[in-house]
């Protein structure tokens, strides 16, 4: 076979040479030319909520190509992005009234970062301090790697990452220790805003934080005058069981990053959403005060008929109702292993359930990893393990019979690829 030109993201070539080919994807399912068939137990990176080729949203993807497939949006615009803006603004948590297109998760909270600076300097303030939560990520542009934790993923980039303030996850115990130090960071009116993953920090290993906590993080920022960057990335439409994580703390963000599961999980997509006090900063008819920002594919016309055909789907069918029911049967079949030696740190929320395999090794690089990884597709399970933590986030399509599928296969892991069995 001849060697692909591909560069895959976040891969080791010289450890997994060969990508899984894939012809097709239906329901929680993919599969490969052979017909080999994969269940997708990580909705492919955290984008799939109703199911891969969800008729509604291949429909309408295939009847915008024939109508509009790109127009530039600066200085145009079009129905399909007025449609979806007009929608997330009934949707979305009180105030975010604007809506700034994008492409991807990581240019979401770019975009967010350059909003609150631009306006903070269109205000005449010196306020340029980025405050961020311990473990978080938030992306691989350079404003959000400097943002998220510093370790493997940025070290060889540090020379290009600016300093931001940062507090300690509130963990069990040690949540008043986090909110003095958001206070601290805060206090001294200095900070430009405080972007944060709410309830659940994703790639950095799934840790879970209780609503209180995020609401007293919002009244910090409120008191201390800081813009508050939700990054919903991960966490929005339905992930932490509510449409959007901040629902659940009765926060109303100042800024709003939203992208994976926007379309459905179909084509790239993302928004930044804000008040009208951060969009009126930059209105102004000195042309200096232009949000200098965009991408060639801004509110791409396919991409959001893809979005609205999403979108119409959480109005008509009882998404939240199978949020519900996931979350349910997620609890079910993860209750066994909270007593189970092999595994420690079992949790979920929503529809994210994750428990971390007792190893000799923990954290991004553990080598039980690839172990893990390599026995799950296997066994046709598309598990991508954040080191020894396994986690476990199916599309809401996904049935009972194939979550069986998928924790047979954590329970029988640690015999597989090796664990110490001692929990620390």
């Amino acid at each position: 076979m001849t060697r692909s030109p591909i560069w895959h993201p976040f891969t080791q070539h010289a450890l997994q040479p060969d990508a899984t080919m894939v012809a097709r994807g239906k329901g929680a399912w993919l599969e490969t030319p052979d017909g080999r068939r994969i269940l997708d137990a990580i909705s492919s990176w955290w984008v799939v909520t109703h199911g891969h080729c969800h008729p509604r949203i291949v429909s309408a993807i295939r009847r915008q190509a024939e109508i509009l497939d790109q127009v530039i949006f600066a200085g145009f615009t079009h129905e399909g992005a007025e449609a979806v803006a007009r929608r997330l603004v009934e949707i979305t948590p009180a105030g975010l009234d604007h809506v700034f297109f994008s492409d991807s998760g990581s240019t979401s909270v770019e975009v967010g970062l350059k909003m609150a600076l631009g306006y903070w300097r269109n205000m005449g303030s010196q306020r340029t301090r980025i405050v961020a939560l311990e473990h978080g990520y938030h992306g691989d542009t350079i404003g959000t790697m400097s943002a998220g934790a510093r370790g493997v993923f940025s070290a060889p980039y540090e020379p290009l990452l600016f300093e931001v303030a940062r507090v300690p996850f509130p963990s069990a115990g040690s949540e008043q220790a986090s909110l003095d130090a958001l206070e601290k960071a805060c206090g001294d009116r200095q900070a430009a805003a405080f972007v944060i993953e709410p309830l659940v920090l994703g790639a950095g290993g799934m840790h879970i934080y209780e609503a209180r906590v995020l609401a007293e993080m919002a009244r910090i920022c409120r008191q201390s005058g800081t813009l508050l960057i939700a990054d919903e990335v991960m966490t929005g439409f339905g992930r932490t069981g509510t449409l959007f994580a901040c629902e659940q703390a009765g926060v109303e963000p100042d800024i709003a990053c939203y992208a994976k599961g926007i379309t459905g999980g179909s084509l790239p997509l993302a928004v930044t959403m804000c008040r009208a006090e951060i969009f009126d900063a930059h209105y102004s008819q000195d042309r200096r005060r232009t949000f200098y920002h965009s991408s060639s594919y801004t509110a791409n016309p396919i991409a959001c008929a893809a979005a609205l055909a999403s979108l119409e789907i959480w109005k008509d069918e009882p998404v939240l109702e199978r949020v519900r029911r996931l979350g349910e049967m997620q609890e079910e079949r993860l209750a066994p292993f909270r007593g189970d030696a092999r595994f420690a740190n079992v949790r979920r929320l929503g529809t994210i359930a994750a428990l971390d395999l007792v190893s000799d090794s923990a954290g991004y690089l553990a080598d039980v990893g690839p172990r893990l990884y390599d026995f799950f597709v296997a066994r046709g399970l598309l598990l991508r393990p954040l080191g020894n933590t396994i986690y476990v986030m199916p599309p809401y399509c996904i049935e009972a019979g194939d979550l069986d599928l998928i924790y047979a296969a954590i329970d029988a892991a640690p015999s597989a690829v090796g664990g110490s069995g001692r929990r620390p």
